[in-house]
């Protein structure tokens, strides 16, 4: 499938069922199957998977939205501010949304339940552990630890200078991970707060995800995807990344991956995606023709869902 959908691709995701679906700039949400809903006045300016279906996003109206086909339906908004971070936890049924300073919980089997958690400065990314019982948010300054569901307490301040615009937990919950503003990650085991900086990128990793059982981490913000290694009790401290697909003259954009499997889809900066098996070294190229850089990108199973800085999208399946 490959299609023109008019509009920045803020965000590809993959239903259950395994249809692909596509945030927009223009606040539509569009499905692969061609189903379609106006979540937003502005742009979507971020998505997550609904735990029952469809999607929640985020958009420059201030308005949190979930949306399914041929249905809208407005969860919360915030006046006069963007929503700009979203997270969602499965395993909790709990989700999370940043305005602001604000990051606001609210349990999807409870409609009364809310916790809100204020931060000095505004919140860039949101994400929750594997159990979905502790809540991170980056922001100026280091990541800030909320357990999700205890409404009076002082968050766990993970300090580094600088200002934090992504964050994500290892699956098995021991590390936290930031993406910085600067071309450079940092880590935190959480064990003992003992941090790590992860640098040597050529530009800022916008994107990264575990795979392997969290074995590994992926990331964008180089030539080719950048390989940390999580194993073992310190996780990638003292050790060196690894660097695959490497390609002069593009850098890899996105990355997706399935946190239990052993691929790594690449969106790259000229247009091309690309998938990696990290067992077997084989590289399929899923779009070989160059275009607008890809600013959306999703996996489940081999399939691959992507969009691009100007509208374009497509779906395809690596052979076996």
């Amino acid at each position: 499938m490959k299609a023109t959908l008019g509009a920045y691709v803020s965000a590809a995701l993959f239903e259950d069922t395994g249809e692909a679906v596509f945030a927009l700039g223009d606040g539509q949400v569009r499905w692969e199957a061609g189903a379609a809903a106006s979540a937003h006045g502005g742009a979507v300016l971020c998505a997550v998977r609904h735990p029952g279906g469809g999607l929640l996003t985020g958009g420059d109206d201030g308005r949190l939205v979930w949306s399914r086909p041929g249905e809208v339906q407005p969860l919360a908004e915030a006046p006069g501010r963007w929503i700009e971070s979203l997270a969602a936890a499965p395993a909790s049924g709990l989700i999370a949304w940043a305005a602001g300073r604000e990051a606001r919980v609210r349990d999807l089997k409870d409609p009364s339940f809310e916790r809100v958690f204020a931060h000095e400065r505004s919140v860039a990314d949101l994400a929750f552990d594997a159990k979905g019982r502790r809540l991170a948010a980056a922001t100026y300054g280091g990541a800030a630890l909320w357990y999700a569901r205890i409404a009076d307490q002082k968050p766990v301040m993970l300090r580094w200078a600088g200002s934090h615009v992504a964050v994500a937990f290892s699956p098995d919950g021991r590390f936290l991970i930031s993406s910085m503003q600067e071309n450079a990650l940092h880590g935190w085991r959480l064990s003992d707060s003992r941090d790590m900086r992860m640098g040597g990128y050529p530009t800022k990793v916008r994107s990264l995800a575990f795979i392997d059982g969290g074995r590994m981490l992926a990331t964008s913000g180089a030539g080719g995807v950048v390989l940390w290694p999580f194993s073992g009790p310190d996780g990638p401290m003292g050790k060196q990344a690894a660097e695959i697909g490497f390609e002069e003259g593009a850098f890899v954009a996105r990355v997706a991956t399935e946190t239990a499997g052993a691929l790594i889809a690449a969106g790259m900066s000229d247009g091309r995606v690309r998938l990696f098996d990290v067992r077997s070294d084989k590289v399929h190229a899923l779009k070989a023709e160059k275009g607008p850089p890809i600013s959306a990108l999703a996996l489940k199973g081999r399939r691959v869902a992507w969009g691009d800085e100007e509208g374009g999208a497509g779906v395809a399946e690596a052979p076996g």
